[in-house]
């Protein structure tokens, strides 16, 4: 278990870091679908950020902002929408990961195949954010 670190400049520069952390995460996560970044990098820097928190303000505080159950529920969401979206173009006709074929009315194959990359990246974001935190809680966990 990780205590709270007692320094106000640590703990300023934790509280002025994470936000734009996070903005950048996101921006990483939405742009990556037609720019380098993406899912992984995006939720590397989502999980970075709330480890970054957990580290500065313990795990009592930083448990309240994201329960270690409310992370695993992220990751394995993110795996089951993605394995969902990977899949739902095999019963319109397509192929695996096949985004030209996800049923979403009034966009043509090229449309199709934008928005379902950034849907996937999406997904994958969420579920590399969950699965490193609930890593991290279970690797500072107190029963060892």
């Amino acid at each position: 278990m990780i205590e709270r670190y007692e320094s106000i400049i640590v703990d300023i520069t934790c509280r002025i870091m994470v936000p734009f952390i996070q903005v950048f995460a996101l921006y990483v996560i939405f742009h990556g679908h037609y720019s380098p970044g993406g899912g992984f990098q995006g939720g590397v820097l989502l999980a970075s950020s709330m480890i970054l928190h957990r580290l500065s303000l313990g795990h009592v505080a930083s448990y309240e902002k994201l329960p270690p159950r409310r992370a695993a529920l992220f990751g394995t969401s993110g795996m089951f929408l993605f394995i969902l979206t990977a899949l739902t173009p095999l019963v319109f006709g397509g192929l695996f990961l096949d985004y030209s074929f996800l049923p979403i009315p009034g966009l043509n194959p090229v449309e199709l195949r934008h928005y379902g990359i950034l849907i996937v990246e999406i997904w994958i974001g969420l579920a590399v954010f969950g699965c490193l935190v609930v890593i991290f809680d279970r690797l500072t966990e107190r029963k060892w």
